[in-house]
């Protein structure tokens, strides 16, 4: 189990008042002004704790999209588009059977089978709950050169309106199939995408270029359950507050098919000549990653 840290920011700004307090009060029994200094470190290392978890979160939103595009197959669109099963939350695990109606409309162009390029729409309308809990809005639209388990084929994916929960979605994000023939794999890409808070207005923007390759259950194409994707590559990003950062890769990102988040795996984070290292744990399913900023520990929320 993940070794749990909470640092909240209400937590961190009473951290920094009191070594304000601290230091004023040292300051006048000693005479040495240490205030600058303190204060700049803890700004500093909040900043990065803030770019670190804004850098995972953009990861997970859009590994989101990357998942309801390879959801798009015979029972939703009538021929398969994506990768043959179900990997959204949009619809029961594995394309299981479910009864329900589901809240969102999907209109294709041309709807031919075999006919391409292909534009897919998923329309959320004002609001959608889908199967993962997760509350979206607005459309979905992605352009196929081919099906997405074809090698070379393309999906390009824009948004209009678009959100999941409290966040509003933008940008372009582009998938191609770089499958060999004994393994699948696809470098997905993410084009000026910006994620944008709808309750305080915060927002950040996110460029990223990824490989996926899928390292266990490509001998079983039609059982999803025992596949497990190794992610590599890097990503820059910005935000509201006026901070940049870039990150790499170091270890590869581990994500199972059974769990929603990346489980394994680390990543550094660079931001104004800081380092950090983000550390998604040892296999387990949950939605906690480790921070280290100077060494110290901070458990983030995916």
């Amino acid at each position: 189990m993940k070794k749990t840290i909470h640092l909240t920011r209400g937590l961190a700004a009473l951290a920094l008042m009191l070594a304000l307090l601290f230091t004023s009060c040292k300051k006048e029994s000693s005479g040495t002004d240490t205030t600058t200094t303190v204060t700049e470190d803890s700004v500093e290392t909040a900043a990065t704790v803030e770019a670190t978890t804004q850098d995972a979160q953009a990861e997970a939103q859009f590994d989101d999209v990357f998942n309801i595009t390879a959801s798009m197959n015979t029972p939703q669109v009538g021929e398969d588009l994506g990768m043959e099963v179900n990997v959204s939350g949009l619809y029961t695990l594995g394309g299981k059977p479910d009864t329900s109606a589901p809240c969102f409309t999907i209109t294709v162009v041309p709807n031919i089978p075999h006919i391409f390029p292909k534009t897919v729409t998923i329309d959320f309308g004002t609001g959608c709950l889908g199967r993962d809990g997760k509350y979206r809005k607005g459309k979905i639209v992605s352009i196929y050169t081919n099906p997405m388990m074809v090698p070379g084929a393309k999906v390009s994916t824009t948004f209009v309106g678009y959100s999941v929960d409290s966040f509003a979605i933008e940008g372009t994000h582009i998938t191609e199939n770089t499958s060999t023939s004994n393994m699948q794999g696809w470098k997905i890409s993410v084009i000026n995408g910006k994620i944008t808070n709808t309750n305080t207005g915060n927002w950040k923007i996110w460029n990223s270029v990824k490989s996926v390759l899928q390292i266990e259950g490509n001998g079983t194409p039609h059982f999803p359950l025992d596949d497990v994707y190794k992610i590599t590559g890097g990503a820059t990003g910005s935000n509201s507050a006026g901070n940049t950062w870039s990150s790499n890769v170091v270890d590869p990102l581990i994500k199972k098919f059974t769990c929603p988040w990346i489980v394994k795996g680390t990543v550094r984070l660079m931001r104004n000549g800081n380092y950090a290292l983000l550390d998604y744990g040892n296999g387990e399913c949950d939605n906690l990653a480790i921070l280290y900023v100077n060494g110290v520990p901070h458990v983030i929320h995916l």
